[in-house]
């Protein structure tokens, strides 16, 4: 699906709602335990100079996401 968009394809200061999580196993898990679970919006913060960590914003908590962590979570 080469339309598919990531919360890591997200500019900072532009927020999303999340579709789904394509994730499995432990990262899919961790992820919905901060929080990042399906129609929640998230706020992107910050982006590292090098890409990695991203920072953003979910149901009022500040998170920091791996680049391959972000790019599980689908956005709308």
């Amino acid at each position: 699906m080469a339309e598919d968009k990531t919360l890591r394809d997200v500019a900072v200061g532009q927020s999303a709602t999340v579709r789904r999580l394509v994730g499995e196993g432990a990262v899919k898990r961790r992820i919905m335990d901060m929080g990042i679970t399906k129609g929640t919006d998230v706020f992107v913060r910050k982006v590292a100079p090098l890409g990695d960590p991203i920072e953003v914003t979910v149901r009022g908590f500040e998170l920091s996401l791996r680049k391959d962590e972000a790019e599980t979570v689908l956005i709308a």
